[in-house]
């Protein structure tokens, strides 16, 4: 009766047949991706050719020191403030329901539009035009809005 196999032998490969199989592997892989590889080869030779390819290898080398300078402008009060004010923006504009900055984005723009015409009429306006100007029901509606606006940041600013 035979006797069972209890041990398996993996072949162990030399150092030179391992290199072997890895260039084969390459190979393959460049065979197969031929076409991106050229792609890539033409893309280096035009940043060497424009000079983009040694800043970018400079940049590297000098990572330590471009780090530093980096840190340094990010570090700076102005810089500091825009980023704070921009999150604080983001903040409040989150807050506000979009349907309402439409609307007030485009009765902006309308009213931009208005104005632009009205510049190029350069017509006069008299106080008797401003007491007619109170009865229209769109510039009534536009002066109670920034009435209530100016309230209620009066009301906030008390806080």
């Amino acid at each position: 009766m035979a006797r069972p196999i209890v041990k398996i032998a993996k072949p162990v490969l030399t150092p030179e047949e391992q290199e072997a199989q890895k260039l084969d592997q390459i190979k393959a892989e460049a065979a197969q991706n031929a076409e991106g590889i050229l792609d890539t080869i033409k893309l280096l030779q035009e940043l060497h050719a424009s000079g983009i390819l040694e800043t970018v290898q400079a940049l590297i080398e000098a990572k330590e020191q471009v780090a530093k300078i980096a840190l340094g402008q990010l570090t700076r009060p102005p810089v500091t403030n825009t980023l704070n004010n921009a999150m604080a923006m983001a903040e409040a504009v989150s807050d506000i329901d979009p349907a309402t900055t439409k609307k007030l984005v485009s009765s902006l723009t309308h009213g931009l539009q208005k104005a632009e015409e009205g510049l190029q009429k350069d017509q006069k306006v008299g106080l008797l035009d401003l007491y007619k100007a109170m009865n229209d029901p769109d510039i009534n509606r536009a002066i109670g809005f920034g009435l209530n606006l100016l309230k209620g940041m009066g009301e906030s600013l008390k806080k």
